[in-house]
């Protein structure tokens, strides 16, 4: 089955709002940086046992771990959650990044080093979120 097709289950599967508000930015993303590289992880380890959330990724980056090697990555992610949803952001060292660059700006979401948590679409300023996009898929 291609990404696409696997991306396009998992948005199906959802339950609404996460479904229409995922589509949202997933639909978003596609236009805007339709040359990204499209990823698709299921949660699941190598015996099948779930162990995350499934992730939709975009963008390629390469992750460097402390002990010196690296992985194959992508740039954003989208996951829905228990809580709502997630919006990872990879390539980037500095761990205070997307708060100094964006927290005062996107609304009521929890930010780290590199997620975003939001309840929903409506508690954000979808904007500034897609500024976030543009600036880590360039």
């Amino acid at each position: 089955m291609s990404v696409l097709a696997q991306i396009n289950n998992y948005l199906e599967s959802l339950s609404t709002p996460k479904k229409s508000e995922l589509t949202l930015l997933h639909e978003h993303i596609i236009h805007a940086h339709p040359k990204s590289q499209l990823w698709f992880l299921d949660g699941k380890d190598g015996s099948g046992k779930t162990v995350s959330n499934p992730n939709i990724g975009y963008g390629h980056c390469q992750l460097t771990y402390t002990n010196g090697t690296t992985k194959d990555w992508y740039k954003i992610g989208l996951t829905a959650t228990t809580k709502g949803i997630s919006v990872y952001v990879f390539g980037n060292d500095n761990k205070t990044y997307l708060k100094d660059s964006y927290g005062n700006r996107l609304g009521k979401a929890n930010i780290t080093g590199y997620c975003i948590q939001f309840k929903s679409l409506a508690d954000i300023d979808l904007h500034v979120l897609k500024e976030v996009f543009a600036t880590s898929l360039t």
